[in-house]
């Protein structure tokens, strides 16, 4: 044995054997994955080479290659670089793998199950997830940028994301603000959330069409807008000279449009706010839809009490009628046992110092049970009448967990089948008769104390009397 070298022992010598074997196949898994890239890109480059030197210009080509796709949906930058070198095209069509499973004919009544492909292109995938720099080289590659193998151009999917950088370079590259896809959208028709703001205002700093309409609904972007409580979009497209009136073919401005639309209580105060935005701008509250529903028929019919108030003090009939023969009165008390939470009885309560008509006496059991969850609106409603039948009807009306939750209110009312309404109560029917529609305007101005104009306006006390 020389000098300077020493004796590995069996257990020794196995582990590096063991450790070269994994060191060979680390290098040859990084070799396959070379050669991969390597291969792709030399028949890539032999193809390019071959049509430029034919003067022809360069289709775009199907690619189903995983290495391309995973460089394009992770953002690898670096590897895209690689991928598409100067003097190379990105016109390709990507074909992802997987997808939902649908039935295909194949011809002579034959059948198979296969996967539903959606085709795509790299500028629809970098763009739709914000990889700006990624975006930025392959546009600088010569990518058609309103390609739309998918029935979408890639600033449809940048906006429908929110991707407003992404936007911006789409548009400064010369994509079609007005491009329409498959579905009959405008690029502004996809801007639905309060984050795609950014968005809609390049597109129209880029040129797109304020009043474009889409292809199925006839809608304006003002109709998108107010149909998804978007305040700040409605007051940018006003700006840039949105028709505030202009109906779809379903009858419907955007005023209706922001009313029909069903709300949660959080997102009550954004249709709001879109609303008054569009009533600052001249919108009318009388235009009807195809079934003759009124603003005020919608926002009834959606428990919204703030547009109530908003449409009521814009000059909107409390009284008109739809086609079904139904008032606005007659949608909000449809409605009440599925909006408590949206103070339903705030727009009876509105309603009623508007004018509105009543139910009539002899249904008022049915209403009652409908309602009943919600006593301050059965309070409301009841003390618009001056005298009151309360029968044995009434008090089966009532679910018995329900006059057990509200127990003290429902007793006052039952109380009234043997008692006649107290003559304070008969005081204030009488003046509000005669005020007629003018009692939420004179009343107010009588200088009565609070406590007094608030009874005449059917404040509520938590019990009929």
């Amino acid at each position: 044995m020389s000098r300077g070298s020493f004796v590995f022992t069996p257990m020794a010598l196995r582990s590096l054997e063991l450790d070269e074997a994994m060191l060979e196949r680390y290098k040859y898994k990084k070799q396959v994955a070379s050669h991969h890239l390597n291969s792709y890109m030399l028949k890539k480059e032999v193809r390019d080479r071959a049509q430029l030197r034919s003067g022809t210009a360069l289709p775009a080509a199907v690619c189903q290659d995983v290495v391309v796709q995973n460089a394009l949906y992770t953002g690898d930058l670096e590897a895209m670089q690689h991928l598409f070198p100067r003097g190379s095209t990105a016109n390709l069509i990507i074909e992802p793998q997987g997808g939902d499973m649908r039935w295909v004919a194949e011809g002579e009544g034959l059948w198979s199950l296969s996967y539903e492909q959606e085709l795509t292109t790299p500028l629809h995938i970098t763009a739709g997830r914000g990889f700006s720099d990624c975006l930025r080289l392959l546009l600088q590659r010569g990518a058609n940028v309103d390609l739309a193998p998918g029935g979408t151009t890639a600033l449809h999917e940048s906006c429908e994301n929110c991707q407003p950088e992404c936007t911006k370079l789409l548009l400064v590259h010369g994509a079609n603000a007005n491009a329409v896809s498959e579905d009959g959208l405008m690029p502004l028709h996809v801007c639905t959330s309060p984050e795609s703001l950014e968005c809609a205002k390049y597109l129209l700093q880029y040129g797109a069409a304020i009043n474009g309409r889409s292809v199925d609904e006839d809608d304006t972007p003002l109709h998108v807008a107010a149909r998804n409580g978007l305040p700040d979009h409605t007051e940018l497209y006003l700006r840039y000279g949105a028709a505030v009136d202009k109906p779809n073919f379903e009858g419907l401005t955007p005023l209706n449009s922001a009313c029909s639309q069903r709300q949660e209580v959080e997102e009550l105060q954004h249709y709001f706010k879109v609303c008054k935005v569009l009533l600052g701008a001249g919108a009318d509250v009388h235009t009807t839809d195809q079934d003759k529903r009124s603003p005020l028929h919608l926002a009834c019919k959606n428990a919204n009490p703030d547009i109530v108030d908003l449409l009521l003090a814009n000059g909107a009939d409390v009284n008109e009628m739809d086609y079904g023969g139904e008032a606005p009165m007659h949608n909000i008390l449809k409605v009440v046992c599925y909006k408590i939470p949206h103070e339903p009885e705030r727009i009876v309560r509105a309603l009623l110092n508007h004018g509105s008509i009543r139910v009539w006496p002899g249904a008022l059991p049915m209403v009652l049970n409908h309602c009943s969850e919600s006593p301050r609106t059965v309070e409301v409603l009841l003390n618009a009448y001056s005298h009151l039948k309360v029968t044995d009807t009434w008090v089966e009306s009532v679910p018995p967990e329900v006059f057990k939750e509200h127990k003290e209110f429902y007793q006052s009312i039952f109380s009234l089948e043997l008692t006649p309404r107290s003559l304070q109560h008969l005081a204030r029917c009488r003046l509000r008769s005669f005020l007629s529609k003018r009692v939420h305007e004179v009343v107010p101005k009588l200088g009565l104390p609070t406590f007094l104009k608030n009874y005449l306006l059917l404040e509520y006390r938590g019990y009929v009397h």
